[in-house]
């Protein structure tokens, strides 16, 4: 590539950290957005994920824009549509594997999958003319309270996860395999709660039984504990902008910050591997939602 993607994102990632702010919660706390915070969408409505959702949330922010769509210069045009005059774009990543067969010492062939990675520019629909008039549509306004509570209420149940309430702390137990959480009156605002769970319950995601996720982390404050913390904000984050909660920073993210700030800048790809593995996450949170027949298939097969 012509240019660091990893280092680019990794830099602008640190910047804000240095500075107390988490890029993922940014968006909601931006007074130049409008209505209900959602991912970046590609043109035919697919949402982004992993990095691009951070990378495209902050250009957003930056830039002012409100609408969630964004498309490349080529997809403008054949929509009949152009990019405005001195606009700059924005980059995304696409990241897929090759395939190449090499010749072994006793003439076999072997196959080896080699990942790769590529940058290319988008624009937001603000830059651009001519297009649809319903992508310059602005966000439907926040649903209502009870409302999306509920929403959120029937998609963390229905993961089935033992979640236990009690005490002043919250957290998940790999030993128990359970969340403990706080009552839900300790709160101080609902989407705390929700937001609170949605950490929690992505730390679930990673027991054996699911998605065997391990950082190798030894004790409190390492860099594998670290890694796993960041997976866990970023899956949070997806996890509230699909349910449509605002989180809110933690009163604990203080401490947080330094380690994560030690495990970006000995790793420029660590943002990104944390990104996939929150993506990973949040899907398989997702998966939970499918039919009662698809879920027993599911379970049975984690078990």
């Amino acid at each position: 590539m012509k240019q660091d993607i990893y280092q680019k994102v990794t830099d602008k990632i640190v910047a804000d950290l240095e500075q107390g702010e988490l890029t993922w919660l940014k968006p909601w706390s931006a007074g130049n957005l409008d209505g209900r915070i959602v991912k970046p969408l590609r043109h035919n409505g697919i949402a982004y994920s992993g990095i691009n959702i951070l990378m495209l949330w902050g250009a957003a922010l930056e830039a002012g824009f409100v609408s969630p769509y964004w498309m490349t210069f080529k997809q403008a045009k054949e929509l009949g549509a152009h990019v405005k005059k001195g606009e700059r774009g924005n980059p995304v990543v696409y990241a897929n594997t090759i395939t190449k067969t090499e010749e072994q010492d006793d003439g076999s062939e072997e196959e080896r999958k080699i990942p790769f990675m590529k940058a290319y520019t988008v624009f937001n629909v603000e830059q651009i003319e001519g297009l649809p008039e319903y992508y310059y549509a602005k966000p439907e306004p926040v649903i209502e309270e009870t409302q999306r509570i509920a929403h959120a209420d029937v998609f963390f149940a229905a993961s089935g996860a033992d979640v236990r309430h009690g005490g002043n702390r919250a957290f998940y137990s790999g030993g128990s395999d359970h969340v403990q959480m706080p009552p839900f009156e300790c709160f101080h605002i609902p989407e705390s709660y929700y937001a609170t769970l949605a950490h929690e319950l992505t730390h679930w995601t990673k027991h054996p039984k699911r998605l065997d996720r391990e950082f190798g982390r030894k004790k409190w404050g390492d860099e594998g504990y670290a890694r796993e913390e960041l997976v866990a904000e970023l899956g949070a984050a997806f996890l509230c902008a699909d349910l449509g909660l605002t989180p809110a920073a933690g009163t604990d993210h203080a401490a947080y910050i330094q380690s994560w700030l030690k495990a970006l800048k000995d790793d420029k790809r660590a943002i990104f591997s944390a990104a996939a593995h929150a993506q990973k996450a949040a899907d398989f949170l997702h998966s939970f939602q499918a039919t009662p027949e698809t879920q027993e298939q599911k379970e049975g097969v984690a078990a």
